[in-house]
């Protein structure tokens, strides 16, 4: 009888201490974020040539849209918008393109360019600047290479230096987590290497 008393209370004591046992790991060790696997697109290329001051060669996995957003600079008012989208991605290449009319125009447009590409330095870890040389293609400019987790990674501007000017720059619309969107950066990054590499006025 009193063995029959004490065999309840065994089980109970010997369960909380299997508990206590699983739930009490001081060497537990946090493991580190992970994220999804991305899955790249084969690398294809068609001609962007839509009545516009310039071609060049884009992404097939790309979309072409006009933008009809008002324009936020103050030299004068912006004679073509375009947004190359990365849907896949959640990103997107901004492109303005304005005419030249003089050199006072020019260089307020280069000022321009390079204020928008240094309003990042507050999170950014370093700013790269590559400069540009097509003579065969008369396309001149400067390549912003922007570390860090900051909203825009690759800023730019292409110019014949005296009647076109086009600037680019590529957000992606997520928290800026450079860690989260290098794989995908990486890979944009060529595809705007190619849009300025086959650049041509018209």
């Amino acid at each position: 009888m009193e063995l029959a008393r004490k065999a309840p209370l065994t089980v109970l004591l010997l369960a909380a201490w299997l508990i206590s046992g699983c739930g009490g790991n001081a060497d537990y060790t946090p493991k580190p974020r992970g994220y999804f696997r991305i899955v790249m697109p084969k690398k294809q290329y068609r001609l962007y040539d839509a009545g516009y001051p310039f071609t060049f060669l884009y992404p097939a996995y790309a979309k072409m849209e006009v933008d009809t957003t008002p324009s936020r600079n103050n030299l004068k008012k912006v004679e073509y918008k375009l947004n190359m989208q990365f849907p896949q991605f959640n990103g997107t290449l901004h492109l303005t393109y304005q005419p030249v009319a003089d050199k006072k125009e020019f260089n307020m447009l280069i000022e321009d360019a390079y204020r928008l590409a240094f309003k990042h330095t507050v999170k950014a870890t370093g700013i790269d600047e590559t400069r540009i040389s097509s003579p065969d293609r008369k396309v001149y400019g400067l390549y912003y290479n922007i570390d860090g987790n900051t909203a825009s990674s690759v800023q730019f501007y292409l110019t014949d230096s005296t009647r076109h000017y086009l600037r680019g720059a590529l957000y992606f619309n997520e928290a800026p987590r450079l860690d989260s969107i290098q794989p995908v950066l990486t890979f944009v990054k060529k595809d705007v290497d190619v849009m300025i590499r086959t650049l041509k006025w018209k």
